[in-house]
């Protein structure tokens, strides 16, 4: 009864429109009734400690890390090195997106971020040089999802928080499995535009390469920085991300100075807006979270998956189909603040490593934003290169598979993801 209540009222308060944050109130509110326990003070003392957390500080400091990145010219010079590298391959401007949104993926840590900056820069130039729109659309909306799984990752900050996972190990364990994900991209890219007939634009000279390296040489050192700087301890992914945050700012308007001061209220209130958003809805999140543990709704889970905690793999794969299917409607914060304290005793009674279970969650996550309906990517990418919902959904679809592909193979084989984790991290 209690899971029914629940879904129930979380459900139906979506289906009337409510935003997700007020529904995950109000699913609080009806569960409170039914235990018979609804007070008022309760429900706005939980909001208040669900946003009281020192990591969740991250957020706004990376969220304006990827503002002044895009404003400050720090991506652009990316793409620029991207296309010195890889430009004069045979659907070379392919190669530069996928290159460039691992480049900026270390950097942002945002996949919205990364599919504005990727289709301004990057679709007018590929539909120029004649691929067909509809797939260099859909090959930049996967290639941004990458973002959320390399290391800066505003979903593994949060999803740390409601597991109460390391998300230093997060991180670290995040970059071999972002990096097949962009191999998986590369290949997929070859596949379907091995056929096209596009001129390839001649090869960069060396000290052409050397030179867009020499100019794109800040924006690349922000993620050794952090990476180097989360393995050996220097700081915590907070502090990581106000360095992330503060370096930006510097390179921006002292070394590139493409960022103007007068720019910088306009950067602050747009990270401020999102920052609030998340947090809102990580502040809701934790009202259903604490009386879903107050009334035993995971163990009543447990029970319902018994036959499956045998077998950590089948549970997995049964794990990663709900997530798909909940992405499909749902985006990626909520469905981590939401499922997050569901799943995590499941994973913990089943003996999954909680690291390897949350790289794939997130995993998941971020393809969810490329899946249709809601694909949240999907509608950045439309919106910011004004190309219709439909065009972009068709040309996503092979390049989301080949991304299903890759996290089901690491279900199948653990060791994709845990071996360069337990190297990254010692």
């Amino acid at each position: 009864m209690t899971i029914a209540i629940f879904l129930g009222s979380l459900l139906a308060a979506m289906a009337l429109g409510i935003p997700i944050a007020f529904s995950l109130l109000l699913c609080g509110a009806a569960l409170m009734w039914h235990l018979d326990m609804f007070d008022a003070q309760i429900l706005a003392q939980n909001v208040i400690n669900g946003a009281d957390s020192f990591p969740l500080l991250a957020v706004p400091f990376f969220m304006l890390a990827g503002e002044v990145m895009n404003a400050g010219g720090l991506s652009r010079r990316i793409v620029i090195f991207a296309m010195t590298l890889v430009g004069h391959i045979k659907g070379g401007l392919g190669y530069v997106a996928i290159v460039a949104a691992v480049m900026m993926a270390a950097l942002s840590g945002s996949a919205v971020a990364d599919a504005a900056a990727l289709s301004a820069l990057l679709l007018p130039m590929m539909v120029a040089a004649g691929h067909d729109k509809a797939r260099s659309a859909g090959l930049l909306a996967s290639a941004s999802i990458i973002a959320p799984i390399i290391p800066p990752s505003i979903g593994f900050v949060i999803f740390g928080v409601a597991a109460n996972v390391s998300i230093s190990k997060l991180f670290m364990a995040g970059i071999a499995p972002g990096v097949l994900l962009a191999a998986a991209l590369w290949l997929t890219w070859w596949w379907v535009a091995r056929k096209e007939a596009v001129a390839v634009p001649a090869r960069k000279s060396r000290a052409e390469v050397l030179a867009a390296f020499r100019d794109a040489t800040f924006a690349l050192v922000l993620p050794v920085i952090v990476v180097v700087g989360l393995k050996f301890g220097v700081f915590t992914p907070t502090e990581a991300a106000v360095v992330a945050a503060v370096y930006a700012l510097l390179v921006s308007t002292l070394i590139y100075r493409e960022l103007k001061l007068s720019q910088l209220y306009g950067l602050f209130l747009a990270a401020a807006k999102t920052t609030a958003v998340i947090m809102f809805l990580v502040a809701a999140a934790m009202v259903s979270a604490w009386l879903i543990t107050v009334a035993q709704l995971p163990a009543q889970v447990v029970t319902l998956l018994q036959p499956l905690l045998d077998s950590p793999k089948l549970l997995m794969m049964a794990i990663m189909l709900l997530v798909m299917v909940v992405g499909t409607a749902m985006d990626m914060t909520p469905t981590i603040l939401i499922l997050t304290p569901v799943l995590m005793p499941i994973v913990k009674a089943a003996g999954i490593d909680p690291v390897y279970f949350g790289v794939l969650f997130i995993i998941n996550n971020a393809i969810g934003l490329i899946t249709p309906p809601v694909g949240t990517v999907l509608n950045t990418v439309a919106g910011v290169g004004k190309v219709s919902m439909d065009e972009v959904t068709r040309g996503v679809w092979p390049f989301m598979l080949a991304q299903f592909s890759v996290m089901f193979l690491m279900v199948l084989f653990p060791q994709i993801v845990m071996v360069p984790a337990r190297w990254f991290y010692g």
